[in-house]
């Protein structure tokens, strides 16, 4: 059976860059969960009280079902930072 020619090692192809990790944490990662956890909690909170006492609440009863709007953004919002956080 014939054997095969042997191959010389040619130098290594350089291979793609490593991707460089950050020394610290980023600007992002640091309020990233605070602010998300804040907005979660504020759109529940302005849910709830809607729901409970907003036809008796100056500010709340001229916005009508507009606030629920106000709620779910800021639930929504909340969403968009847990996408920052690492």
């Amino acid at each position: 059976m014939p054997s095969s020619p042997l191959r010389r090692n040619k130098q290594p192809s350089p291979s793609r860059p490593e991707r460089a990790e950050a020394s610290g944490p980023g600007l992002v990662k640091r309020y990233a969960a605070p602010v998300m956890v804040t907005c979660w909690l504020l759109g529940l909170i302005w849910v709830v009280v809607f729901y409970i006492a907003g036809s008796r609440i100056p500010g709340m009863a001229e916005l009508g079902n507009w606030n629920l709007l106000i709620g779910m953004g800021l639930i929504a919002v909340g969403f968009v930072f847990a996408t920052q956080w690492e």
